[in-house]
């Protein structure tokens, strides 16, 4: 800054851009005495800087006039330094310290700052010092450092911020408010959240988008579809729009409901909403798992900007509908158009190998990760052990696990005993089940393929053993259910479950199926 301080006028001002061509003006009108340049003519000096040298320069001139200790100029001055990114934040907050005297639009600025950009920690480091100095808060003081505990996951400080915000008085703000559900979300806290939104005396379209993200986030899928459907039917409350739709599209994607994604598709060409990459992609992933192919082309061939996640998307429809041939001709496609495959999408082609027994094609497209410079994870290993393993090569997959770069973990293991079951190799998979129950002894499934095993080979013993060792370790299984979609809404049901508020109208009904199927199969 002291180097940019000794430039001249004519060097700072020597590029045809519109600050440069203000600055020169300003520096002639200085030099001859004409007009004395005050903090708002700086101010709009910075409104026109687009680079980050021409903010520099502007920076030294402004101290050299002694406008430094201006703290609306100050503020706009961060303010200009914050949009250039975080290697900016440091002189950002040089000249935040600088500041003698500082109002409650400065502090907002540096700490919005570090919540955008990070280090988020210095956040709440300067809120605190915030607190300890005396300045006031406001409305917008609150939402920045509870954006930061949500990144940080930092759910004490969080806690305590919402402390403050209740002594301010702010609890029931909306900007508040739909902060603290972001951030109850971000923390896996859904039920505080949902609290805060029920809570909230107004709501807009934020309020309904952070609490239905929030569901999907933490894998609260009925709950999203629940509050989206209530969305729809409020009268009061917003119309969707592009950020609600990609809250609840994930959600439709785990549960396959194909009435939501339908509804999705259908408003969003009828308000003419466009489909840009990252909504194509989810209802791509929709129909996918729904089971409508063609749709789903349909909706990738009317994309613009196809990016890698789109390809990726329409690669896992083909890929897990046995449409081997056209997913690998999408990754032709692919590159050819210059597009650079990230892991996830190589992921979706293994997978797709593997399900179709494509060896040689699986081989290929694994080598082709190194040269495309993509990190190999265990996802991408336990799929190649998958695909040999599928096709009974266990040995071969066993010296694959030997030779990888990295421990194999608890998917390569989980994917090797997946194969011992299918070609009923007993020893091998005893050998792997040991590792899988110090890698993953928690997971029931394991123990169940491999008590499963023992009992086809009528090795009872070895089966009990195994059993007794599942209760006592307290590991559970899943519980199975089953779900169906009526009139938009999801109903899920387990074995003998009598949660359902309609469970006699329901058990009525089997019972009376169960007594017209018996009449029916009555002997003549």
């Amino acid at each position: 800054m002291n180097e940019l301080c000794r430039r001249t006028p004519q060097a700072l001002a020597s590029r045809n851009q519109p600050c440069f061509r203000l600055l020169r003006s300003f520096f002639s009108d200085r030099s001859s005495g004409k007009y004395h340049r005050d903090s708002y003519d700086y101010t709009k000096l910075l409104d026109h800087c687009r680079t980050i040298r021409s903010v520099q320069g502007l920076h030294a001139q402004i101290i050299v006039e002694g406008q430094d200790q201006n703290g609306f100029l100050a503020t706009k001055l961060i303010g200009k330094y914050v949009e250039h990114g975080e290697s900016k934040m440091g002189i950002a907050r040089k000249v935040f310290d600088k500041l003698l005297q500082r109002d409650v639009f400065v502090w907002n600025v540096v700490i919005q700052g570090y919540a955008n950009l990070g280090p988020f920690v210095e956040a709440l480091n300067l809120f605190d010092e915030m607190r300890v100095s005396g300045a006031p808060t406001n409305r917008y003081t609150f939402p920045f450092v509870l954006k930061a505990c949500g990144a940080m996951k930092n759910s004490d400080k969080g806690k305590i911020v919402h402390g403050h915000v209740l002594k301010c008085g702010l609890d029931l703000d909306l900007f508040v408010s739909n902060a603290l559900i972001a951030f109850y979300a971000k923390c896996q806290d859904v039920e505080t959240a949902r609290k805060v939104f029920d809570e909230m005396s107004l709501r807009d379209i934020v309020s309904w988008n952070s609490m239905i993200a929030g569901y999907t986030l933490n894998e609260k899928v009925e709950d999203a579809i629940m509050l989206f459907h209530a969305m729809l039917h409020n009268q009061s409350a917003c119309s969707p729009d592009s950020a609600t739709l990609l809250g609840i599209l994930p959600a439709c994607v785990t549960k396959s409901a194909s009435q939501v994604g339908f509804w999705v598709h259908s408003y969003v060409i009828k308000t003419g909403m466009e489909v840009g990459a990252q909504l194509g992609s989810c209802l791509i992933s929709v129909y996918a798992n729904c089971g409508h192919v063609n749709i789903a082309r349909d909706v990738f061939n009317r994309i613009d900007d196809k990016n890698v996640i789109v390809w990726s998307a329409i690669i896992r429809c083909y890929g897990m509908h046995g449409f081997a041939d056209e997913a690998l001709n999408m990754f032709t496609r692919l590159e050819e158009a210059g597009l650079k495959p990230d892991g996830v999408l190589f992921l979706n082609l293994l997978s797709t190998c593997s399900h179709a027994g494509l060896i040689a094609k699986g081989h290929e497209i694994y080598e082709k990760m190194e040269g495309y410079g993509v990190e190999r994870k265990e996802e991408h290993y336990a799929c190649m052990v998958d695909l040999l393993g599928r096709a009974g090569f266990l040995e071969q997959a066993v010296e694959f696990i030997e030779g990888m770069p990295v421990q194999a973990g608890k998917d390569v293991y989980g994917a090797l005993l997946g194969a011992c079951r299918i070609h009923k190799n007993i020893e091998l998979a005893k050998e792997i089940g040991e590792k899988l129950f110090i890698l993953d002894s928690q997971n029931a499934g394991r123990y169940m393929i491999l008590a499963s095993m023992y009992e086809d080979a009528g090795q009872w013993e070895d089966a009990a053993k195994l059993r007794k060792l599942l209760r006592d370790r307290n590991v559970r299984k899943p519980v199975g259910c089953s779900s169906i979609e009526v009139d938009r809404i999801h109903h899920v049901f387990g074995k003998e479950d009598e949660t359902h508020p309609f469970t006699e109208q329901i058990f009525d009904t089997l019972e009376k199926l169960e007594s017209i199927m018996e009449a029916d199969f009555e002997p003549i």
